[in-house]
């Protein structure tokens, strides 16, 4: 391991062996400040919050990671290869593709299918960009437990936020069975894959693509408890 990153620079140690990663380091901020006991933050390089505390007893950090894949990228590979960091659990917004679908209802990425720059990363074939099941599976039984309204299954990952073709642009993918857009998880399971770590996203839905109808930014920013707290208590229970 090699403390610490470009990106990331907390000391050895800072970090726990697993990691929430919400996209909006505000979120990461509150989720810390509002369930961990004792957080300290270890990262504050490029406004990118990292802090570690413990849940119910179990070390826990949370890191944002900004938009993107190529930012995902950058911080699952500087925690898996900086910090050894073995679990990491992508805690999101999606917009919902499938008419069942309503807003803050639950998607556990199963597989993450993607439009652009990690097509690179394919090895001559077609590579599926996939969850860890130990995660999925206990993610899922909680959440049925719980009685949230979850869904399991695939969804896309996206480099475009804005494209020429609007949502019309998605109904391909929606035709093919695929819950919800974000722009992550697939960067997230590539660089866990290739380093033998385990990961998940799970998401929340913040807008019906195909309606316009939306969440607020302060509601997208703190009131996705049902998410946050799944998250936290997967960690638990893999911990």
């Amino acid at each position: 391991m090699n403390v610490p990153t470009a990106h990331i620079q907390a000391k050895h140690g800072d970090i726990a062996p697993i990691v929430l990663l919400p996209g909006d380091p505000l979120r990461a901020k509150y989720i810390a400040q509002t369930y961990l006991e004792n957080p300290q933050c270890y990262n504050e390089v490029r406004g990118m919050l990292g802090y570690t505390g413990s849940y119910h007893g179990v070390r826990v950090s949370i890191q944002g990671t900004g938009m993107g894949g190529p930012s995902m990228g950058i911080y699952a590979h500087e925690l898996i290869h900086g910090y050894g960091v073995k679990h990491l659990i992508r805690i999101g917004t999606a917009g919902a593709l499938q008419p069942h679908l309503k807003l803050k209802d639950l998607v556990l990425g199963i597989s993450a299918s993607y439009d652009g720059a990690y097509r690179d990363f394919q090895p001559g074939g077609t590579l599926v960009p996939t969850a860890s099941f130990a995660l999925l599976q206990q993610a899922y039984e909680l959440a049925m437990q719980a009685k949230l309204p979850i869904h399991a299954g695939s969804i896309l990952s996206s480099d475009a936020f804005y494209t020429k073709d609007g949502p019309e642009g998605l109904k391909p993918w929606k035709d093919h069975g695929i819950l919800a857009v974000e722009m992550e998880a697939a960067a997230l399971y590539l660089a866990a894959q290739r380093a033998g770590v385990q990961a998940l996203c799970m998401l929340t839905i913040s807008d019906l693509v195909f309606t316009g109808e939306a969440a607020t930014p302060e509601e997208r920013q703190t009131s996705f408890h049902a998410m946050m707290e799944l998250a936290l208590d997967t960690a638990v229970k893999v911990s």
